[in-house]
């Protein structure tokens, strides 16, 4: 079986797939708002530009964003301030674990915020992943169940087990689990921040496992460390 480890959005779930491709001006509350800055839905911002205008060749859609989401006006984007801008389908917040991925994957200068230009990447990472989650979402529930996650998951280039499925479900679950009932579905923040945990995991299995034959051999400080490095 030939895994991909790490594998990212797949393509034909892109941007450029006709039944999934975003309007450039998505329209004001929109059903699934995934990633939307909070009051502003997409792209019309509750606040006003900070004086001095978009950078040179900026999208001027993007910085409108940047600017609603920059309420402080600092130039940046802090942890605060994407949390409060980000909301999933069902109108709640990102779960700051997500968010702080987020800023850990896009703070590329390691500032502790987002600028304009690592703000552009952080939108087009949240709108590739909106084209997958709606892709999977089959029931147009606006959150992700087993089944659909194991398709996800398997599309990634990750076969997991129903045990180690069961278990990144009930990690990731947009609420408690009731253990007399199906495990509540994945908001889209979550189902993210699982796919990447996978991704991350798998990667920190791979460094080790040299031979390839899915075993491997570790101390306990390398254990922990592949723990705790995933989101």
């Amino acid at each position: 079986m030939s895994i991909r480890y790490g594998a990212p959005p797949p393509q034909r779930y892109s941007s450029q797939s006709s039944q999934y491709r975003p309007s450039p001006a998505p329209p004001a509350r929109a059903p699934s708002q995934y990633g939307a800055p909070q009051g502003a839905y997409y792209g019309q911002p509750a606040y006003g530009a900070p004086p001095g205008g978009p950078p040179a060749g900026a999208d001027p859609q993007l910085w409108q964003w940047f600017s609603a989401v920059d309420t402080d006006r600092s130039g940046a984007i802090s942890v605060t301030e994407l949390q409060a801008a980000l909301v999933n389908g069902n109108w709640t917040r990102f779960d700051l674990d997500t968010v702080k991925m987020l800023m850990s994957i896009f703070d590329t200068d390691r500032s502790g915020t987002i600028g304009f230009n690592e703000f552009v990447g952080l939108w087009k990472y949240i709108q590739d992943w909106q084209n997958v989650f709606r892709h999977f979402d089959r029931d147009r529930s606006g959150s992700i169940d087993g089944s659909e996650l194991a398709e996800a998951l398997r599309s990634f280039g990750y076969n997991l087990s129903p045990t180690l499925l069961s278990l990144v479900e009930q990690k990731y679950a947009s609420g408690p689990t009731d253990r007399y009932g199906p495990p509540p579905g994945i908001t889209f923040d979550r189902f993210v921040r699982a796919c990447v945990a996978v991704k991350t995991l798998t990667e920190a299995f791979q460094r080790v496992d040299t031979d390839r034959d899915g075993w491997v051999q570790m101390n306990y400080e390398q254990f922990m460390k592949i723990v705790l490095s995933a989101p």
